[in-house]
């Protein structure tokens, strides 16, 4: 089952369910079809053929439930790898900048552990451990402010009138400044455009 935004079902909701998928393997057992296990149970048809697939690959076993979804948990010991690993840089492990996201640590985390994590998962682990987002306190050495306040002022304006100026926009434009176009039709010769 999904659930939106990382929900799931509480302990009594799990409970029920398992308590119907286990009434489900009774009729496995009596050789029910799904659609009439389903109508008898207040199920999905959907529910019922998955219920019969995990009955058939891990028995009575395999329609009980996991248990509540967790979040992944390292070690001591694996966090004090990872940290280790996360100071070595991403060129170490094979990432061509110096540069490291949660995405490459979540692959990371995934490579070192064989845990699989979210990116948002990721995020909370390092928090929780005292990591924090850090943004370049200096510039680019390549940055030239000269010639960004010359864009600024000469190019930026130009761009913003043709943008305002397009097809699309015309809660933008001035009334009137918009030019009729001359459309092949009966009508042609009465409409002209502006000059």
């Amino acid at each position: 089952m999904r659930y939106a935004q990382g929900g799931g079902l509480t302990d009594a909701e799990r409970t029920t369910r398992e308590r119907l998928g286990l009434q489900a393997v009774e009729r496995f057992e009596a050789r029910q079809k799904n659609a009439k296990i389903a109508a008898a149970l207040r199920i999905s048809v959907r529910s019922a053929e998955r219920w019969r697939r995990a009955w058939r690959e891990g028995g009575e076993a395999g329609v009980l439930s996991k248990g509540s979804p967790r979040r992944p948990r390292l070690s001591e010991a694996q966090i004090a790898r990872l940290e280790r690993e996360l100071e070595r840089g991403p060129r170490a492990h094979g990432w061509a900048d110096q540069r490291w996201t949660l995405a490459r640590i979540k692959t990371l985390i995934g490579r070192l552990f064989h845990v699989s994590c979210t990116v948002e998962g990721t995020w909370r682990l390092l928090k929780r451990h005292g990591w924090h987002w850090q943004q370049p306190a200096r510039r680019a050495i390549e940055r030239d402010d000269a010639a960004v306040e010359v864009w600024r002022k000469e190019t930026w304006p130009r761009v913003r009138a043709r943008r305002s100026a397009g097809p699309g926009s015309s809660s933008r434009t001035k009334p009137g400044s918009r030019r009729l176009r001359r459309v092949p039709g009966p009508w042609a010769g009465s409409v002209r455009p502006r000059s």
